[in-house]
């Protein structure tokens, strides 16, 4: 499944960190404040780095989370009693490294020469060029020799097993303060970290870590507390034995799986009684490493009824995405804008290895891999699960992996976060506001990652791997994929490829590859390719098809003779390739509705033994009935009604909030004689929220209750009053007056209802349960306005009953 291929590289003029990408250049950015000739630091720019073991720490331009057109380092603060002290000043500005100014971005350079330095050759030498007063001057630094990375680091390396030993000690220390009180994700790592050295002197440190897990209790983050404290519980239960702990483990256990939303899911805290998630809704950032917890407290000796459902359930969701992409934020497309999306698919890679799910474990490490520089340093709110979880899931891939990974980007990105007491601190992306993650300690996360050779840790441990080692050649061919891509400049690098190139890429094992080679083949290729893309999707390998479904849906101009093989895709066994073709056919437009029969049958016909959560549907929803795109989306004319009502039906039961909510184009392309059979079902899909998708759930909602309004509907009245108050509250202040607006075109018929509304506006006057008072109060007035006008409304529509639509 997984065909590699080395990828031939003809642009190196477009090397990331080099001058194509200059200051002030091809950036787009504001031009660098020289700082060495009265040019200042902007007043809302706070992020600095730290700088490795030098005790320094430094600021850098940033543009668009990059440091890339920076080419300066202002020091802003030098520890006491480190290397730098009385070497380097606040104020200096570190132009250059080795005799020579920088000439590419300072993080990566900087990092690489404290690499360098911390060699045996090297001799702990750090040579800096520095600004200081109108002076351009050179500063050595001496900092310990740890000696090279190896070249399966951290297998087999040294300088890996000191930095591991350095890093425990300073960590136990400030462990051992009496003020010691860090976040809980970061203190269950630290402690993972201490158990997995491996070092018998921490044993108590880590017993009295373990009660402090045991006992642990939360009412707020509950699902991202509970998965690194349970993981830590775990895994100490599995290495010592100790069972003391195993109440608190069972009960925390009992929390996450109790806590289980009804698909399988978690989000920022635990479903509520009927199963229904809250506020942003599915969350798979601390959904993975839940699931991990409770795999390994199954291994651990938990019990729980519900346990191993919990878990299928939820290895089910995630495993959908292996070969499509990254896991993304919640129930949502596959994400193909990066190899990873916030490190889940290294936590992704570590949880089916576990279960030895071979085919998962393999997909989700080899993402991992391709997952770097600027992919791996970004991250929702921060990098930090972005870092934490990357080399772990590297690891998977074997020694060969972890080498080429850590040489490309781990070996600088780690020696430049670790601090000059050996503990590491987190660095997040280039970016000028604060992240969530500002300062915190990511010792315990790092060692995680570094730790893993001494097999300490039943969930990283490589004597249980269930993925293939790949060879070094296979490593290198897979960082290959990873390249070309930054936040500010998305194209550059593959429209330089050429045609034949391009096409090639789009067999990529990657749905990242073939993604940007199908937009750069969008962007550049002529439509006399599409007989060539035709015949490849005849492949045998369905990486093929789906990279050559993209393009076809990418190309510009007539495409209507790849329509026929299209629609043979249609039957194949394999979901993805039909969901790709789909995707093609909508892409194509007004010549492909041909096809819409055979989309819309599948739709009707879900197979849930096969596909449980309906998520062939969610696309075949998008590709017919999307507002942008759809092919059914403007106009149904011409399409079997029975066939579009069956489908319509169906899909306003999908589990997926937005899968329904792509079915509101219906409601306002069919007339109401046509739409009256359907109004049962636009009522229950009103009243029965999706157990998933709650972000977007309100839109099929309210298309529905505008449809009703429109038509005066009796029902109508009811569910409007009963919806402004049972609404998902996030923005609910900006979708109440449209559903008051809806009320009055009630007319005099809403008289009847002022009691309900009197009473629905003392409730908000009451404020809302997690809901700013003020926006309940400002509800409130709205209900009361729309009072009034209804109380002098005159106008009496007749109204029609859903009973009687027959």
């Amino acid at each position: 499944m997984f065909k590699l291929f080395l990828n031939v590289l003809t642009c190196s003029a477009l090397v990331l960190a080099g001058p194509a990408f200059a200051a002030g250049g091809s950036s787009g950015g504001p031009t660098p404040p020289d700082l060495t000739a009265g040019g200042e630091r902007p007043g809302d720019a706070q992020h600095d780095w730290n700088l490795g073991a030098t005790g320094a720490r430094g600021w850098m331009h940033s543009y668009k989370m990059h440091t890339l057109s920076a080419r300066q380092i202002l020091i802003t603060k030098v520890a006491k009693g480190a290397p730098a002290d009385g070497r380097l000043e606040v104020g200096d500005v570190i132009v250059g490294i080795n005799g020579k100014n920088f000439e590419s971005d300072p993080r990566p350079a900087l990092g690489r020469a404290i690499t360098q330095a911390e060699t045996e050759r090297g001799d702990g030498k750090l040579s800096l060029r520095v600004w200081r007063a109108g002076q351009t001057k050179t500063i050595t630094l001496k900092l310990p020799v740890l000696g090279s990375y190896s070249a399966t680091a951290p297998f087999n390396c040294k300088k890996s097993e000191r930095i591991i030993d350095n890093a425990c000690a300073t960590l136990a220390k400030n462990m051992q303060d009496k003020g010691y009180r860090p976040n809980t994700i970061v203190r269950s790592l630290n402690a993972l970290a201490l158990l997995a050295s491996g070092d018998d002197q921490y044993a108590g440190l880590i017993e009295r870590e373990a009660d402090w897990a045991a006992n642990f209790s939360s009412t707020g983050m509950q699902t991202w507390y509970y998965g690194y404290t349970m993981m830590f519980l775990s895994e100490y239960i599995i290495a010592t034995g100790d069972t003391d702990v195993m109440p608190g483990l069972t009960r925390q256990v009992g929390k996450a799986v109790e806590g289980q939303s009804s698909v399988g899911s978690w989000g920022h805290r635990f479903a509520n009684d009927e199963g229904f998630l809250l506020g942003y809704g599915m969350m798979h950032a601390p959904g993975v490493p839940l699931t991990t917890s409770l795999v390994l407290a199954r291994k651990a000796g938990a019990k729980h009824p519900k346990l191993d459902l919990a878990i299928e359930r939820s290895t089910t969701m995630i495993r959908f995405y292996v070969g499509k992409g990254a896991i993304p934020y919640g129930d949502h497309n596959a994400w193909i804008q990066n190899h990873d999306d916030n490190g889940k698919n290294g936590m992704a890679a570590v949880l089916f290895n576990l279960i030895e799910d071979r085919e998962a474990t393999e997909y989700f490490s080899r993402t991992s891999v391709a997952c770097y520089g600027d992919e791996r340093d970004t991250g929702h709110t921060g990098n930090f699960l972005n870092i934490t979880w990357s080399l772990p899931g590297v690891a998977q891939s074997g020694p060969n992996a972890t080498g080429a990974w850590m040489k490309e980007f781990g070996g600088y990105y780690y020696d430049l976060a670790r601090q000059w007491d050996g503990s590491f601190i987190h660095q997040g992306p280039a970016q000028t506001r604060n992240d969530s993650y500002r300062n915190w300690d990511t010792t315990g996360a790092t060692l995680l990652a570094l730790t893993i050779p001494r097999g300490n840790l039943h969930m990283t441990s490589p004597k249980r791997r269930s993925a293939p080692r790949i060879t070094s050649a296979e490593a290198r061919s897979i960082i290959e994929d990873g390249r070309g891509w930054i936040n500010f400049d998305r194209h550059r690098y593959y429209d330089a490829f050429d045609q034949d190139e391009l096409i090639q890429k789009l067999t990529s094992w990657s749905a990242v590859v073939r993604d940007r080679a199908a937009t750069a083949l969008g962007r550049k290729a002529k439509i006399d390719i599409l007989p060539k893309l035709i015949e490849m999707l005849d492949a045998e390998e369905p990486e093929t098809r789906y990279g050559v479904c993209t393009a076809i849906s990418r190309l510009r101009g007539d495409r209507s003779a790849a329509i026929p093989k299209l629609m043979e895709l249609f039957d194949s066994d394999d979901l993805w390739t039909r969901v790709k073709a789909a995707q093609a056919l909508a892409g194509i437009g007004e010549p492909a509705r041909v096809a819409a029969p055979k989309l819309l049958e599948r739709m009707a016909s879900p197979n849930l033994d096969a596909d449980p959560r309906g998520m062939e549907q969610r696309y075949l929803a998008q590709s017919l009935f999307a507002r942008r795109g759809g092919l059914l989306s403007r106009s149904v004319e011409g399409i079997d009604r029975d066939a579009l009502m069956k489908a319509i039906r169906v899909g306003l039961k999908n589990q997926d909030g937005r899968a329904r909510g792509a079915l509101a184009s219906v409601y306002q392309t069919l007339s109401f004689e046509e739409i009256r059979p359907l109004l049962p079902a636009i009522r229950d899909a009103i009243e029965e929220r999706p157990p998933s998708g709650i972000m977007f759930a309100d839109g099929i909602r309210m298309a529905g209750l505008d449809l009703l309004s429109r038509h005066h509907i009796d029902e109508g009245l009811d569910l409007l009053i009963w919806y402004a108050k049972n609404q998902k509250p996030h923005a609910s202040e900006k979708r109440l007056p449209r559903i008051m607006n809806m009320l009055e075109r009630y007319g005099a018929n809403a008289q009847t209802k002022i009691e309900d509304l009197e009473a629905l506006a003392k409730h908000f006057d009451g404020g809302e349960e997690n809901y700013p008072r003020r926006l309940s109060q400002g509800k409130a007035q709205v209900v009361r306005e729309t009072i009034e006008k209804i109380k002098q409304s005159k106008d009496k529509p007749a109204l029609i009953s859903i009973q009687n639509v027959n």
